[in-house]
């Protein structure tokens, strides 16, 4: 199976072990643009684009905050590309939004 990975790349030892564990079991695995590129963000978009397309299957490694990782998975959505959820920080955007409201309630309290 032809498998790309999506992700935050935040999470790039993630990425490498999981496709080191999917090739050893025999399947062929391409990375999203990482950040050691010299694309500008069209170029990012295409990679990624390109890869979806090319995949059997997307795995995705994601923080649940990148806009840029929810535009691949949403690529892969459009494409009807299987998608499978290797990994998703708990943390929502709205629970550090929260935390970061209530970290500076309390130094307005304090003062």
């Amino acid at each position: 199976m032809k498998i790309s990975i999506i992700g935050s790349t935040q999470y790039k030892d993630k990425f490498l072990k999981h496709k080191k564990e999917m090739e050893a079991l025999g399947h062929e695995v391409r990375l999203p643009a990482l950040d050691d590129h010299d694309m500008d963000a069209l170029g990012v978009l295409l990679h990624n684009r390109n890869l979806i397309e090319w995949a059997d299957r997307v795995d995705m490694i994601w923080d649940c905050r990148s806009t840029c990782s929810w535009g691949d998975f949403c690529m892969a959505f459009a494409l009807r590309k299987p998608v499978k959820a290797v990994y998703l920080e708990k943390k929502l955007m709205r629970d550090v939004i929260l935390d970061y409201e209530t970290v500076h309630r309390n130094k307005r309290e304090e003062n």
